[in-house]
């Protein structure tokens, strides 16, 4: 009985100490899977971050810094002499009114277009949607040689080339399908019953578009418009090709000041000059962003109807967006590229494809044909896409998370900001920094200018924001119980992020990929100063060509030209296939 006694005392005496293990541990749990959340955010935060801080705010920095420090000591001479030059006036005026003059135009034609591409459905509507969007990936390179040929050959008379209207009009060509993607995407997701009130209220077509629809369209038209702006500000390839001697912008400046005058300290100040522009839009544009995400009404389905031309049910609306938007295909879009292909199609002898014949030959002064060049180009925009593709996943991921804590929100912002500036930051700057920073970089024993690494990754310092871009929205589209009500089930982060973001991120994956593989493609800024002579890209083999005499360079610079347009084509032709695919099977 003592000892039976005895085993229910003890027996008694363990089940409040099992009892306190068991809620200890329980308690432990929910501790640790918070840390483990914990840990793995701060480590997908923290790639991206490493990749662009190794390899964009060092390189960045080290340029500009060159503006401020002389002799180990601060020193901001360098400022008043470059501002005191007539000539830096000059070109900060020219680069502000082309950005300017060409964002206005860009969303003055926009528009109609967005309304007709994402509002209105008619046969063709795709072809026209796909031959919208291919101006904007093409090469800056290609879109110069492009308006050069059609601006000197039939519209010569305009004498406008080498001239701010010939510039203004290839930037309009090269971001028209900006504004119609951002604009019309939103358009598609209004509900149309505010603008069907109006009209039952006896208000005019026109009225209903200034009081209902504009006013509704203005944080999508702000967020296109400073984009635009910024892209229009730091054009490098088109001014470069298209401006001639005469013309030039702060981006062409600072190559010139690198490249042929070796002044690292005007360059420097030019530098900040333009970061200064550029964080003036991205801030714009960040808080344009932010507004039409939250009007946007999540996965609205786009609200087309039938394009009215005729009869009772036509609408003066579509007639107008119709006309302004076939003259633009035709003329602003289509003009360039045709004759493009027409031109590249005459030599010397007449009519025959001896300047594609050409793209075989090891031109003298280069080293390597065409069709070598492309395929450095191909083998690099591999690894580039593959790169940026991996830190912008990772950053998208982090950046899309809408934590509950204020400062955790303001952290996610500045991450976002932060990933952001490479869009705007001049490529000139990047590959040039990285000349002078990647030589026993953290004191390393390595020359990585040396490396055949370094241009895929200034590359993909150019594509990780693009790809961020395409993938977050579809993200942040997700409804966050979704991730809270996973973590209440005892789901890993690495399930969550497999089981609920994958299946709806893999929607862009495809448009993510192209875009990134396209834009390291025909980049061609940072790729000029990185690309080893032996082995340089075909946008670097078609600038080397423009600047060679002889009617034979020319022809294999437009046939190459040609070539490195149908590369891009084809790559993006194959990402929207894809995105349909993966899109369809979800």
């Amino acid at each position: 009985m003592d000892r039976h006694g005895r085993r229910l005392r003890t027996t008694g005496s363990r089940t409040p100490v099992t009892a306190g293990v068991a809620r200890a541990r329980g308690a432990q749990l929910p501790r640790r899977a918070s840390a483990l959340r914990a840990g793995v955010w701060t480590l997908s935060a923290a790639v991206p971050l490493l990749f662009l801080g190794v390899f964009f705010a060092l390189p960045v920095v080290a340029l500009v810094g060159r503006g401020f420090v002389s002799a180990g000591g601060l020193d901001l001479s360098g400022f008043t002499e470059v501002f005191s030059r007539p000539r830096t006036w000059r070109l900060l005026g020219l680069t502000l009114g082309q950005a300017v003059v060409g964002t206005a135009i860009a969303v003055v034609l926009g528009v109609p277009g967005a309304y007709l591409l994402h509002r209105c459905t008619f046969p063709g509507r795709g072809l026209v949607r796909a031959v919208v969007a291919v101006p904007f990936v093409l090469p800056t390179v290609v879109v110069g040689v492009a308006f050069r040929s059609l601006l000197t050959g039939p519209l010569d008379w305009l004498h406008w080339d080498g001239t701010f209207t010939g510039v203004v009009a290839a930037l309009v060509f090269f971001n028209y399908s900006v504004v119609v993607r951002t604009v019309g995407a939103f358009w598609a997701g209004l509900d149309e019953r505010a603008e069907q009130a109006a009209a039952a209220l006896g208000a005019t077509p026109a009225q209903v578009f200034r009081r209902v629809t504009l006013p509704a369209l203005a944080p999508a038209i702000a967020s296109a418009a400073a984009i635009v702006f910024l892209f229009c500000a730091t054009a490098f390839g088109v001014v470069l090709v298209l401006g001639g001697v005469g013309y030039g912008t702060i981006e062409t400046e600072i190559w010139v000041q690198t490249t042929q005058f070796l002044n690292l300290r005007a360059a420097s100040v030019l530098s900040v000059v333009q970061l200064l522009v550029v964080g003036a839009a991205l801030v714009i544009a960040g808080r344009a962003r932010r507004r039409r995400e939250r009007v946007r009404p999540v996965d609205a389905e786009p609200g087309a109807r039938p394009l009215a031309l005729r009869g009772r049910a036509r609408r003066s609306g579509d007639v107008v967006a119709l006309v302004i938007t076939a003259l633009v295909v035709l003329l602003l879009l289509g003009g360039p590229l045709i004759y493009l292909v027409i031109r590249s199609l005459h030599t010397a002898d007449g009519w025959g494809l001896a300047n594609y014949a050409g793209l075989a030959t090891v031109r003298q002064g280069i080293g390597v044909s065409a069709w070598e060049a492309a395929g450095t180009s191909l083998r690099t925009a591999a690894d580039a896409t593959l790169l940026a593709v991996v830190v912008g996943g990772f950053a998208a991921v982090v950046v899309s998370r809408r934590p509950r804590s204020r400062s955790l929100r303001r952290v996610v912002g500045g991450l976002d900001a932060a990933i952001a500036l490479p869009l705007g930051v001049s490529a000139v700057t990047v590959g040039f920094g990285m000349l002078l920073t990647m030589y026993r970089p953290f004191g390393l024993p390595l020359d990585l200018r040396t490396s055949p690494l370094l241009v895929p990754v200034a590359q993909a310092v150019v594509a990780v924001p693009l790809v961020v871009r395409t993938v977050l929205p579809v993200l942040r589209s997700i409804d966050t119980r979704l991730h809270e009500a996973a973590a209440v089930l005892g789901a890993s982060p690495g399930t969550v992020l497999r089981r609920v973001d994958w299946p709806v991120a893999a929607r862009s994956a495809g448009l993510a990929i192209g875009l990134a593989f396209a834009v390291s493609l025909g980049e061609f800024g940072a790729t000029s100063f990185l690309a080893r002579p032996d082995s340089p890209t075909l946008p670097v083999l078609i600038y080397r060509l423009l600047g060679r005499p002889g009617g034979d360079n020319l022809g294999v610079a437009l046939a190459a030209s040609v070539l490195l347009a149908a590369l891009t084509g084809s790559v993006m032709a194959l990402a929207e296939r894809l995105r349909g695919r993966v899109g369809g099977d979800l």
